[in-house]
């Protein structure tokens, strides 16, 4: 891979290639990224969406849409500083292609403000709910007529191939989706491949799947313009676009400290124990006065986590460009952290927030709540779906499909376009809008 096709500017249906030379300096291309993303209704709906603890109604603990833009924050840091030192490595991308320090920063800052763009309802519960749907559940019955790709896309449902369904997905008016640049989509995509074949490995871009079947040939596309390494003759796996490797980072940096932040803020994690992990991570970065004159937890929490996230990202960018050679020839095998010289110090801090986070009664609880709604609402929506495909539509059915957007569109071409539309739908629901709906659809009208 290289750097040049890397970074490219191409958007969906362009007949002409984009220069970065040529660029209005006010604007640029990947900055148009990002607000095309962050004014977008899926993005949006993130605000009440699941980060750790579902429902919550206490402001200080993160929803999606807060993560999201803290993840944001973390990788146009990291994607400016990389950018800064590839551009003292390769001048030439400078002096003779125009790119600059802030395009890193402006394509990982992209990628990450969408990377949790196309999770469900109720967090990862969410996503194991619709695959359990289809894999044990009364959605079983459309496996005989979709082809074994199209069925495993379902019995897995991938938040990632979601997001990058929506990002890219042509409607009425709408062609190319949000029409992101090319180089912003294959930094997005951590697991560049199809669901099938699974061909588990040691990569890191083996351990999940980044597109469905529907979205085969646009996924090519973006692949083929940036260059990106096939690891597969005879099947679509590639290796990540580098940048890739920024984004995950970012989000491992956030959720590993600020999910421990939510932790102690309410209460699931003692302070005076939790502190000494974050200490162990900075020891050496504190300045004693200060911290000492901080007089609350949340202060103290504050400063912790602040400078956990700068050694962090130091640490990150050195590692990116010791490995950046390998990483361009598809070679680097982990995430960036996992070398990393604090991994003990993050394992510690992960298994305290499993332990006492994702593993408390509040979070399982409501985890149990989400199995059930999303469940109820593709118990009704899936055979709405079945039914159009078939022709065979019930009163009740009509009535339903009246409850779904206009661009919900259902027929009788195609079964898996049908059972994916509705997917799509009920991805995008917050988690007080899936609730609600669920009610109404039990005659409950609250």
């Amino acid at each position: 891979m290289n750097w040049e096709q890397l970074l490219s500017l191409k958007r969906f249906g362009d007949t002409n290639k984009r220069l970065r030379k040529e660029q209005d300096e006010t604007r640029l291309g990947f900055e148009v990224d990002y607000d095309r993303i962050i004014f977008s209704s899926e993005f949006r709906s993130l605000q009440d969406k699941t980060q750790v603890v579902p429902l919550s109604k206490t402001d200080f603990v993160h929803t999606r849409l807060t993560h999201s833009l803290e993840v944001s924050v973390v990788g146009r840091s990291l994607g400016r500083q990389v950018g800064r030192r590839l551009l003292e490595k390769y001048p030439h991308l400078q002096n003779i292609h125009g790119y600059q320090n802030n395009d890193f920063g402006a394509i990982v800052a992209a990628a990450a403000l969408a990377h949790d763009i196309g999770n469900p309802p109720f967090g990862h519960s969410g996503e194991k709910a619709i695959g359990a749907y289809f894999k044990d559940g009364e959605g079983k019955l459309f496996q005989e007529n979709l082809s074994e790709e199209e069925y495993q896309d379902l019995c897995d449902f991938e938040g990632n191939a979601n997001g990058f369904k929506i990002l890219t997905e042509s409607r009425a008016g709408r062609e190319g989706g949000l029409r992101l640049s090319y180089a912003t989509l294959g930094a997005f995509m951590k697991y560049p491949k199809a669901s099938l074949p699974k061909k588990p490995t040691d990569h890191i871009v083996d351990k999940k799947y980044g597109f469905f079947q529907s979205e085969k040939l646009i996924f090519k596309d973006v692949a083929e313009e940036l260059g990106l390494h096939s690891r597969d003759d005879s099947s679509m796996r590639f290796s990540r676009h580098p940048l890739a490797y920024l984004v995950e980072a970012a989000d491992d940096i956030c959720y590993t400290i600020i999910d421990f932040e939510d932790g102690i803020n309410l209460g699931l994690i003692e302070e005076e124990y939790a502190l000494e992990y974050l200490i162990n991570l900075v020891r050496d970065k504190i300045k004693t006065e200060n911290y000492n004159a901080l007089k609350t937890t949340e202060d103290r929490v504050s400063y912790l986590r602040a400078l956990a996230i700068g050694a962090l990202i130091e640490e990150t960018v050195d590692l990116f460009m010791e490995n950046e050679e390998e990483i361009l020839s598809g070679n680097f095998k982990t995430g960036l952290l996992d070398v990393s010289r604090y991994k003990a110090q993050i394992s510690d801090i992960i298994a305290i927030s499993i332990k006492n986070v994702y593993q408390s009664n509040e979070v399982i609880n409501k985890e149990i709540a989400g199995y059930e709604v999303l469940n109820g609402l593709l118990k009704v929506f899936g055979k709405a779906a079945y039914h159009s495909y078939n022709g065979e539509l019930s009163n009740y059915d009509k009535l339903v499909l009246k409850a779904l957007p206009e661009t919900v569109k259902l027929d009788n071409t195609s079964l898996y376009q049908n059972v994916m539309a509705v997917c799509l739908f009920v991805s995008k629901l917050s988690d007080s809008n899936a609730m609600l709906l669920y009610h109404r659809l039990k005659g409950n009208l609250i």
